[in-house]
């Protein structure tokens, strides 16, 4: 007997991502609707953990909060759902099997955001960018649907890309609250020190670190792709509209000299919208042609 759909739920759900999402949002719009729904239950659960993170308050509170977040998805997976985030993630992990697994690294993730502000390598920084992004892909393409186990790899590796680059955008952002994402190792590899980051000098130094930082994202990106063609055609258009914005937000970088302090970047709703129409039908293109969709 199927599930009843808790249609008051993922309307909340729904009014979360559309206030919220904002490059999201452009993606998930062209999924089918039950499966729309099921991404707009993800998508609120992460925004429900974001916000804690983001409230001002000390940091045990927040981790107590967190806390209280996993507490509530173990009742969710035992049936017991309390509120309208929950009830409509448990269904759709119900309907598409999500691992319950996967949403606690999500909360994993936020954890690693209020304990700790510095990474020394880049494999201590893809930890962090696995929980809170590529793990929100590995649950993407649950409700996208998928048959080769490959799928999961392309997703870390787009996960990956994505966060990548919102790091690299928001370096002045994040400098600001004390954050620096980057890796330790590779600021001094560059001859570039925190200090100069934080103040937002760009010498020849930055430029060749950013073009580093700039490569790699790019190749996460092109791997990536390769996740399009082990997705139903109905559902490709999703990662591939969210594969095309971020990578459109890594070309602004680089077309903008590598200044990420004058000005945020971002891509202006026009642009999005365009490149969201142009890869959705995109997506039905032969197999053999998605991998060039970017």
């Amino acid at each position: 007997m199927a599930n009843p759909i808790p249609t008051a739920a993922y309307e909340h759900c729904q009014r979360v991502t559309k206030a919220e999402a904002k490059n999201f949002y452009y993606a998930f719009v062209t999924l089918p609707k039950p499966r729309r729904l099921a991404i707009y239950a993800a998508y609120a659960f992460c925004r429900l953990c974001d916000d804690i993170a983001d409230e001002e308050l000390p940091v045990e509170e927040k981790l107590r909060q967190l806390h209280e977040v996993e507490n509530a998805l173990e009742q969710s997976k035992n049936g017991r759902p309390e509120g309208y985030v929950y009830e409509a993630l448990a269904h759709a992990v119900a309907e598409y099997a999500i691992p319950w697994e996967d949403l606690i690294e999500v909360i994993r993730g936020v954890e690693m955001d209020l304990t700790i502000s510095r990474y020394e390598t880049f494999d201590d920084l893809r930890s962090y960018c696995y929980r809170v992004a590529s793990v929100v892909g590995l649950i993407c393409i649950q409700v996208c649907g998928y048959s080769d186990p490959k799928a999961r790899e392309y997703a870390i590796d787009l996960g990956l890309a994505m966060q990548l680059t919102n790091i690299l955008r928001d370096i002045k952002e994040d400098s600001e609250i004390g954050r620096v994402y980057l890796p330790q190792e590779e600021l001094a590899r560059f001859g570039y020190s925190e200090e100069q980051l934080i103040a937002g000098e760009i010498d020849e130094n930055f430029t060749k670190f950013m073009e580093f930082q700039v490569a790699r994202a790019r190749d996460y990106f092109e791997k990536g792709k390769r996740l399009l063609k082990l997705l139903p055609m109905r559902t490709r258009a999703c990662p591939s509209v969210l594969g095309g914005i971020y990578s459109h937000v890594l070309d602004h970088i680089e077309g903008n000299g590598y200044d990420v302090y004058e000005r945020r970047i971002f891509l202006p709703s026009r642009e999005k919208l365009f490149l969201t129409v142009r890869l959705w039908c995109q997506s039905y293109v032969p197999l053999e042609r998605v991998a060039t969709a970017w």
